[in-house]
């Protein structure tokens, strides 16, 4: 059986790592340790990297759920016989709870079937493949436990269902009927240097790893609209967090196409810092604040004290810089779509729009800063100082493209970023001197912009200077506080990119994008509401938000024409973006309802600097 479509799967996670499983019962992704570790299930890019599998014997149909305020995944088959759940969860360090679940999970995958109705004949098929399918273990049984142990890697089963194992995989068959409870815990230890794999109580596992979910949602209510949505896009985007560190990956997965047989596959298990300043007004939203300080501690620690060299875009969960890219050659990839990448080259890259986003970040939590620490001050005045030095260079843009270099408009916008928020926070970064420069040079940069930014003949501003082509990331310039919404030409723009690259509400990054890039698309709505919009903004919303699938999950893209989400699963900066939209929009709402009663709007809010 194939892994099925993106959308199948549901997503379990830890605060180190993560797993995917699909409406079939089938555990298809899980790199134990870390989101980049080598997987030991990795059916999601070849048949024959590893899955476990827990179904109905025959025909059945299914409809699932998490938890209530978790990341606990329940399945519940139906078929002739009767009804039977699955319920699923990567564990938690027992008694973990509010902002301490995550720090030290024990690597442990808990499966648990129970009978609903009926008496259901069940088939459980356990196939370990190591480091993306290159290596097949050993399985041994071993005091009641199936361990399966080869090279760096170490997998204990244990169950209360009899196993039958051989040639490097188990199976077994039972019966879930009233009053059974048939239960699987998987842990995972490193070979060597490490104590054995835990293997605790399954029922109970569950029951705590759910109460530690649950007290972190109690801690982070969100009051604006859109209230169920964002609260399972904060889920999410915590089950991305590596929490040792505060770090947030892009996604849990390498190389899912963002076109079906394409090559445009990447590995997005990494920290950029292009999503910091998104990523903290998500978390900022939905009140999530003592992550929003953690994320801007470890970007601290992964930058380090900088120099004259350029700084790196991207970084690995603790902060490792070199994630050069390598090839899988032995995985066929997600639907015969090659190559299978991990590590990302983009690491290399010039992106100058990243000074923006950790300026915009430090101001828009510019309370939680004070008192400044000189670590940080130092940080902020030097990405000041490099817009200074690098705003008039090419880049390779938000897009990251590889082999050429343009003058994008977003990367020029976003260092025009940096210096304006350098400029608001004055004498905290520097002196009277420091101030005047950064200033100059931001004026200096808003004027490029706004003159070879903008193209006649489209009636928008474009991609790049002097440039021909319509480009999503252009929205950023409202979003930013670049220019207002309703500014005539921006306008016209936000016209001209809805028209020019949207197709059924979901809006594609620039012509002959394959798929809608669901951030843009969130986006635009942000866009819209801004610029006075509010009822087509809140149908664009509600239009976007009913795309996720049956648990609430997004991918990175959506092909407009089939419905099916595309590239890597789930996907931060989809969350962050509905997270985003819908704070933008209570803004609006919140701003018109006070000038109906004849009270001026707030200066500030957590989406508007």
């Amino acid at each position: 059986m194939e892994s099925g479509q993106i959308s199948d799967h549901g997503f379990l996670a830890d605060g180190s790592t993560s797993a995917l499983v699909d409406r079939f019962g089938s555990v298809n992704w899980w790199c134990p340790g870390r989101f980049d570790a080598p997987s030991v299930f990795g059916r999601l890019l070849g048949d024959d990297a590893g899955h476990w599998s827990i179904r109905p014997e025959g025909e059945f149909s299914v409809r699932r759920r998490y938890l209530d305020d978790t990341l606990v995944l329940q399945t519940i088959f139906r078929t002739e016989h009767g009804e039977v759940a699955l319920t699923d969860a990567l564990a938690f360090e027992p008694g973990a709870r509010a902002h301490n679940i995550g720090m030290r999970s024990p690597q442990v995958l808990v499966r648990s079937v129970q009978s609903l109705s009926g008496e259901v004949p069940m088939l459980m098929h356990y196939r370990p493949r190591f480091e993306y399918g290159r290596t097949t273990a050993f399985l041994v049984e071993r005091n009641g436990t199936l361990e399966a142990a080869a090279g760096a890697t170490r997998l204990t089963l244990r169950s209360n269902v009899r196993l039958r194992s051989g040639d490097g995989e188990a199976n077994a068959t039972f019966t879930a009927r009233a009053g059974s409870v048939h239960n699987f815990t998987l842990g995972y230890a490193p070979t060597y240097d490490a104590p054995p794999p835990e293997v605790p109580d399954a029922d109970q596992t569950i029951a705590d790893t759910a109460a530690g979910w649950r007290s972190w949602t109690a801690l982070h209510e969100y009051y604006g609209q859109y209230h169920d949505q964002v609260r399972r896009s904060a889920l999410v985007v915590q089950g991305m967090t590596y929490r040792p560190s505060g770090a947030v990956v892009a996604s849990a997965t390498t190389s899912l196409p963002e076109k079906l047989g394409g090559d445009r596959n990447y590995d997005y298990r990494y920290v950029w810092v292009r999503d910091f300043s998104l990523t903290l007004r998500a978390l900022w939203r939905s009140a999530c604040y003592d992550e929003v300080q953690r994320q801007f501690a470890w970007l601290g620690r992964a930058m380090g004290r900088i120099g004259d060299e350029r700084v790196p875009i991207m970084y690995g969960v603790e902060g490792e810089r070199d994630l050069t890219e390598h090839r899988l050659d032995q995985l066929a990839g997600y639907r015969n779509s090659q190559p299978v990448m991990i590590g990302n080259d983009a690491w290399q890259q010039r992106q100058i729009d990243i000074f923006g986003e950790a300026l915009d970040a430090a101001w828009l939590m510019r309370d939680a800063l004070e008192p400044m620490d000189p670590e940080v001050r130092h940080l902020l005045r030097v990405l000041a100082d490099q817009a200074v030095l690098d705003w008039r260079k090419p880049d390779a843009g938000m897009w990251e493209e590889r082999g050429i270099q343009h003058h994008h408009v977003s990367s020029k916008v976003q260092c025009w970023v940096a210096l304006d928020r350098a400029v608001r926070f004055g004498e905290r970064l520097g002196g009277p001197q420091d101030v005047a420069r950064w200033a100059a040079a931001r004026d200096e940069v808003r004027a490029l912009v706004l003159e070879r930014g903008w193209n006649d003949r489209l009636q928008a501003y474009t991609g790049s200077l002097d440039g021909d082509d319509l480009d999503a990331s252009v929205l950023v310039l409202p979003l930013v506080g670049f220019l207002r919404a309703d500014d005539p030409r921006m306008r016209a723009t936000i016209r001209a990119v809805e028209q020019g690259l949207s197709h059924d509400g979901l809006l594609r990054r620039w012509d002959g994008d394959p798929a809608g890039f669901l951030i843009c698309s969130f986006w635009l709505v942000g866009c819209l509401a801004m610029g006075g919009e509010r009822d087509r903004a809140h149908e664009l919303f509600e239009r976007l938000a009913g795309r996720v699938n049956d648990l609430g999950l997004f991918a990175e893209q959506i092909d407009p024409l089939t419905g099916e989400q595309l590239g890597n699963f789930p996907q931060a900066f989809s969350h962050i973006g509905l997270i985003n939209a819908a704070g933008e929009l209570t803004d609006v709402d919140a701003d018109k309802a006070l000038r109906e009663r004849g009270m001026p709007p707030p200066h500030f809010t957590p989406t508007r600097s």
